[in-house]
């Protein structure tokens, strides 16, 4: 995977795929064009062949790339909606805790908001950069120790204690969720699928016997577009990279409206 992609602006992105698949795609033609009708084309012409075959594959490639886009938003949309989740399991966390008695309640809120500012400050620029983040483990056991070794002296700070404790568990498993989403993408043998599909698409555009304007045309829009929606695609495969990144700010609306001083 083209990892530098995550690099550049969106548009930036999808200007150079574009550019580069048009490019490819008129040079070809331009290139191919005496040999094509010299070899190829006869009196009878092959373009209705063409076009039937070409739409066959263009059924089944557009299928491809149309399933790869929908996988890829819906990866992402579970991704964004899993941190949307672990913020709002840590908030509700943090105040299970402020209501324990003193001097509980005041370590247990301070290893959560060391834990916050830890998820947005040096977690998530590792995770644009596709490396998982493992600072926050022992912060994590140490929440996790301070709580399980409270005892309860009442019955309500008992029930409290329960809710506490379930309340932990569903913020860990949010917790892994998203640590297993920052190298989750597209198989790469899917990728040199939809590759192999794009130089036969190309390739099929050049066995058109047209005007050389209306098949540089021709061609150049269906190559634009081919471009647009793979580099659609290749932005959205790993959700925590790039422009279109899903954002700590879930993380930052708890800090500040919750645990800021």
């Amino acid at each position: 995977m083209l990892y530098w992609i995550y690099e550049l602006p969106t548009v930036a992105v999808v200007g150079a795929f574009a550019a580069l698949f048009v490019a490819i795609c008129w040079v070809a033609t331009i290139l191919s064009r005496p040999i094509v009708q010299a070899r190829i084309h006869r009196p009878s012409g092959l373009n209705e062949l063409v076009g039937d075959f070409m739409q066959y594959f263009g059924v089944i490639y557009g299928l491809l790339l149309g399933l790869l886009a929908v996988a890829t938003y819906q990866n992402y949309a579970e991704v964004e909606n899993t941190v949307e989740n672990e913020a709002s399991s840590l908030a509700a966390l943090y105040r299970d805790v402020s209501s324990y008695p003193e001097p509980k309640r005041s370590e247990l809120e301070a290893i959560l908001r060391d834990y916050t500012r830890y998820v947005i400050d040096e977690a998530w620029p590792l995770q644009r950069k596709g490396i998982v983040p493992a600072g926050a483990v022992k912060k994590v056991a140490d929440f996790q120790a301070s709580l399980v070794g409270f005892e309860p002296q009442t019955k309500s700070q008992e029930a409290l204690h329960d809710a506490a404790l379930k309340q932990f568990n569903t913020f860990y498993e949010y917790r892994r969720a998203r640590l297993h989403s920052v190298t989750s993408s597209i198989p790469a043998v899917m990728w040199y699928t939809v590759a192999v599909g794009a130089l036969l698409n190309i390739l099929l555009l050049l066995l058109f016997d047209l005007r050389l304007g209306v098949h540089l045309l021709l061609g150049g829009i269906l190559s634009f577009f081919l471009a647009t929606l793979i580099s659609l695609i290749a932005l959205m495969d790993h959700p925590f990279r790039g422009e279109m990144s899903v954002s700590p700010t879930a993380f930052q609306l708890v800090y500040d409206q919750l645990m800021k001083p």
